[in-house]
């Protein structure tokens, strides 16, 4: 039976405060988004739901479900704790907080960054140091959410020779692309050696446009590009050369498959493997080897060497940008291997049948991680370095304290327009980083092959 009459639990809801009624149950409901198996909780639970804690629990506290299964005849769900309610709200309510400290901020970096190219005719070299260090200001944020927020641990297995050069030298880095979180996973890659402001990567053109991280990308010359090879090649030259006077030490960031893995593109990257007499993969896609050629080309004697890089987690967890918002603690593995670029062929069919045979150790590299759960390589966890965590407290402080001060005035003033705004407020945060989080799902990604493929 229910613990509370239905009726007196009806007035007590019709008593309830406006902002509770209106903000706590739709808040508590979104962390319920993708399941337990994201790491949120049940606000309305069906049952126990076991669970593994972690051995240290990460910034992000585990919340446990709010209402117990016991229902009456009339279908009233029993409360079990309302501070159980009141802790979900607070993280949802959390997580409402870092949308708007990261969107936010964002965007006034955006448009500091524009009025930085009045630096570009006189000094260029100015120009892109400063908009190195703007651009970590916002990706810093998103490392700081894997790293701190979620507490998710990268271990790197690679040779201890090679782990000493790292962030000494510029270099091109070979990704395979199987997961929501795997850009995350690189810029923590580049974060622990310090070249995460100064990263580059080979982007889709949609990305152009997109306010913040497309935009923050602009300033950093990033090369974009529209998947048609007859179209880029001379735009992507270009970009590549200008990167030969680079000031900063990078790292040249590139998934050679071009899209995310599924079932539906790998089968029909098997099917042109097999019709091109290629050999097929079984944990990859068939990479393009167009745009790696001309990367080799245009920065050859700028790059050091290539770093061949392969992602994995482990219990076989399939991330999600989503799950590390809501705290939820994974555990990932980088095997990275140093290649000097003396080795990689400098003709463009010999480069590309020397990349077709590095997919296929890739290939071997995976399947000897699902057989035995490790990579080759010694282990080694790179320690964290402090200036995600500070740079989104400074941003978080600064920002939040006219939001709270809003929120006061508010609760004060009961004015309906002030509460409006404060509501325009919570939805702007919640759509922009919903948007946001959409771009990374891989349901989302680009369909595989050409047009004709396409239209097919």
């Amino acid at each position: 039976m229910c613990s509370v009459p239905c009726g007196e639990g009806r007035k007590d809801r019709g008593k309830q405060p406006p902002f509770l009624s209106l903000s706590l149950l739709p808040l508590c409901k979104e962390v319920t988004e993708r399941s337990v198996s994201e790491g949120a909780c049940f606000p309305f639970a069906k049952g126990p739901t076991p669970r593994a804690e972690p051995a240290f629990l990460p910034l992000a506290a585990r919340v446990p479900p709010l209402l117990s299964p016991r229902a009456d005849a009339e279908g009233c769900l029993a409360p079990v704790n309302f501070p159980n309610c009141l802790a979900c709200f607070l993280k949802a309510l959390h997580c409402r907080l870092k949308s708007w400290t990261s969107l936010v901020s964002g965007l006034i970096i955006n448009f500091i960054q524009l009025f930085t190219l009045i630096l570009w005719p006189f000094n260029k070299q100015l120009f892109r140091k400063v908009n190195c260090k703007l651009a970590y200001c916002i990706s810093s944020q998103l490392v700081m959410l894997l790293e701190w927020w979620s507490g998710t641990i990268c271990t790197l297995y690679t040779d201890p020779q090679n782990y000493e050069k790292y962030g000494t030298e510029n270099a091109i880095v070979i990704l395979n692309h199987n997961f929501e979180i795997d850009f995350l996973c690189s810029w923590n890659f580049c974060e622990r050696f310090g070249v995460l402001g100064s990263s580059k990567v080979l982007a889709k053109k949609e990305l152009a446009s997109m306010p913040i991280i497309g935009w923050m990308w602009y300033f950093l010359e990033i090369v974009f590009c529209t998947r048609k090879w007859e179209e880029d090649r001379k735009n992507v030259v270009q970009a590549l050369l200008n990167l030969r006077d680079y000031p900063e030490n990078f790292w040249f960031l590139i998934h050679c498959e071009g899209t995310r893995f599924t079932e539906q593109k790998h089968k029909i990257s098997m099917q042109v493997a097999e019709a091109k007499g290629l050999p097929k993969l079984k944990y990859h896609l068939l990479p393009r080897t167009k745009g790696f050629a001309v990367t080799i080309q245009c920065l050859r004697n700028v790059v050091s060497a290539v770093y061949d890089s392969t992602l994995n987690f482990r219990n076989n967890e399939n991330p999600t940008l989503l799950g590390v918002l809501n705290g939820k603690k994974y555990q990932a593995d980088l095997y990275v291997r140093r290649i000097p670029l003396e080795e990689i062929p400098e003709d463009e069919q010999e480069c590309s049948k020397w990349l077709h045979k590095l997919y296929q150790e890739k290939d071997s590299f995976q399947e000897e991680y699902y057989r035995t759960g490790a990579y080759p390589g010694t282990p080694i966890v790179p320690p964290r370095r402090p200036w995600t965590l500070l740079n989104w407290l400074f941003w978080a402080i600064l920002l939040l304290y006219p939001l709270f001060k809003l929120f006061i005035n508010m609760i004060s003033s009961g004015s309906s327009l002030t509460l409006a705004t404060f509501a325009f407020v919570f939805i702007a945060a919640t759509v922009g980083s919903r948007w946001m989080i959409g771009v990374t799902e891989i349901n989302k990604g680009s369909t595989y092959g050409n047009h004709g493929h396409k239209e097919k």
